[in-house]
């Protein structure tokens, strides 16, 4: 019997100025992870799964502190993670990520401080990609520790990991939000679901690009309220629930999982 099977491609890793391009062997980009010292930690661009078209965003003007794929909050122990030139972001020096055939897995290690320095709390986020060829798969388990004391957060209409597509107002009956119970756009907001997909004009493409984020079981709050604001950025937001906090020295984890299509 002939059996034909298909072999993803392998994958390298390429440094950057403040990071490292994950990309497979044939030089096909799929994202750059961005650590720049004294600054906060994101990854763009999001490409294609072809390699064809960029599905991030990076400073846009309706929001110009956002960077595609990132993580940020406010009122943590009552200042504003979310902006620029508030809270602080100092993340670590991103190792090589390890590389196993079509899979690559990295960390980023930050220091939240207060605008004056002090620390507020360590965020890790440890990332794993898994390359299907025709889509691929992001897995992150994002941790909070409270290692300098009690850590309390506010409740908040947005925050967490947000995705931050090209929005254009001019492509309006072509992109939308959609989430796991049907709700669409601003039907979605501020609603709980396991997953949030969306949907755009890319530019070089002909058809949409799509990026769905799971909220894993198991989460605080799972299935958690989402964030999804007027230009389709969406986040899921255990900070819409209420208030909460972490107790000096334990940490508190969430997972998420990102498919590319």
């Amino acid at each position: 019997m002939f059996v034909c099977s298909i072999l993803a491609a392998a994958l390298t890793a390429v440094p950057i100025s403040d990071g490292w391009r994950v990309q497979r062997a044939d030089g096909t980009v799929l994202l750059e992870q961005h650590a720049a010292a004294d600054q906060r930690a994101y990854i763009h661009p999001l490409m294609a799964p072809d390699g064809n078209g960029v599905y991030t965003e990076n400073v846009p003007k309706h929001h110009p502190w956002q960077h595609g794929l990132y993580v940020g909050l406010h009122a943590v122990n009552g200042i504003n993670f979310w902006e620029k030139e508030k809270g602080q972001f100092h993340p670590e020096p991103v190792a090589k990520p390890v590389i196993d055939g079509n899979k690559a897995s990295w960390k980023v290690k930050t220091r939240w401080t207060k605008p004056d320095g002090a620390p507020v709390l360590t965020e890790t986020q440890e990332w794993t990609l898994i390359d299907h060829g025709t889509n691929y798969v992001m897995d992150l388990t994002w941790t909070l520790s409270a290692d300098f004391g009690d850590v309390s957060f506010g409740k908040w209409s947005y925050g967490g990991l947000f995705l931050r597509m090209p929005y254009r107002a001019s492509n309006a009956a072509r992109q939308f939000a959609v989430n796991s119970r049907g709700q669409r756009n601003a039907s979605a907001e501020q609603k709980p679901a396991e997953w949030v997909e969306v949907s755009m004009p890319i530019k070089g493409r002909e058809r949409n690009g799509v990026v769905r984020i799971e909220d894993m079981p198991g989460n605080p709050g799972y299935p958690n309220p989402w964030r999804v604001d007027g230009q389709l950025g969406v986040a899921p937001s255990h900070c819409i629930l209420g208030p909460w906090s972490i107790p000096s020295g334990k940490s508190c984890v969430n997972r998420y999982r990102i498919t590319v299509k």
